[in-house]
């Protein structure tokens, strides 16, 4: 009986101790205008290690799963984007007050011209390029978006990649495995596919993965996807386009 006691007391604390490790910390705030004062609501506010995002209430408040040096990613249209490191005070102290600076934005003048068109017909109709952009569907768009490594000779640019070294998809999928692995989770987070179907700016999409925003758009070329889709896509397609270049390519890399 005496064993048996020990046993069960001993087993009560490993029980207690692993779901103590295993319980869910979160980080609380308010994030507020610098210069007002004033709450901000509908900030979005994303763990980049955990891909776990939340948006701010009216009263500028959010709560987002973290833990110690995970780095919060802010952003807001018409704000300057901050990224925040979570610390032990902020854990044990409870919620923080986040300030952030609206942007000074002077609007130009701007002219659009796609084509320089000559109003002669034989001409004209050898500036416009021809591009075949195959479209396809993706789960909460209504829209369907183009799938550049299904066009004609994206699977030779993709593989001819992997037995090139100097190849930018090469050194950038070689060289990020668990920043793409974030891609997946970035699907099953509501708060952040919402974030990412509303921007079109790569910015956080960029920090996730830990590149320059002009990265982007040249491992899209490298996929294979058009100038139009490049430019056009929202940070959602945009992101299930990396993520389905990087697939095929370790398909091929495998076999």
């Amino acid at each position: 009986m005496r064993y048996f006691l020990f046993f069960f007391i001993l087993f009560y604390s490993f029980s207690v101790s692993a779901q103590e490790e295993t319980a869910v910390q979160k980080v609380t705030g308010t994030i507020i205008n610098d210069n007002t004062l004033f709450p901000i609501p509908n900030a979005n506010v994303i763990n980049i290690n955990k891909v776990k995002g939340a948006v701010t209430n009216s009263r500028g408040y959010f709560e987002v799963e973290a833990t110690v040096n995970d780095t919060i990613h802010i952003t807001l249209l018409g704000y300057q984007s901050l990224r925040v490191r979570v610390t032990n005070d902020w854990l044990k102290n409870g919620s923080a007050k986040i300030q952030l600076t609206e942007k000074a934005i002077a609007l130009e003048e701007v002219i659009v011209k796609k084509y320089d068109l000559t109003g002669y017909l034989e001409i004209d109709s050898k500036l416009i390029p021809e591009k075949e952009n195959f479209r396809y569907s993706i789960s909460g768009l209504p829209a369907a978006y183009e799938a550049g490594e299904r066009s004609p000779n994206a699977f030779t640019r993709v593989l001819g990649s992997i037995f090139n070294p100097a190849d930018m998809l090469y050194n950038f999928f070689g060289n990020k495995p668990k920043e793409l692995k974030k891609l997946k989770s970035m699907k099953k987070d509501d708060t952040v596919r919402n974030l990412l179907e509303s921007k079109f700016d790569r910015e956080t999409i960029a920090v996730l993965l830990g590149v320059d925003k002009k990265e982007i758009a040249e491992i899209l070329q490298r996929c294979n996807y058009s100038e139009s889709f490049i430019q056009t896509a929202n940070d959602l397609q945009i992101m299930d386009a990396i993520s389905e270049c990087y697939e095929q390519y370790k398909v091929l890399k495998k076999n």
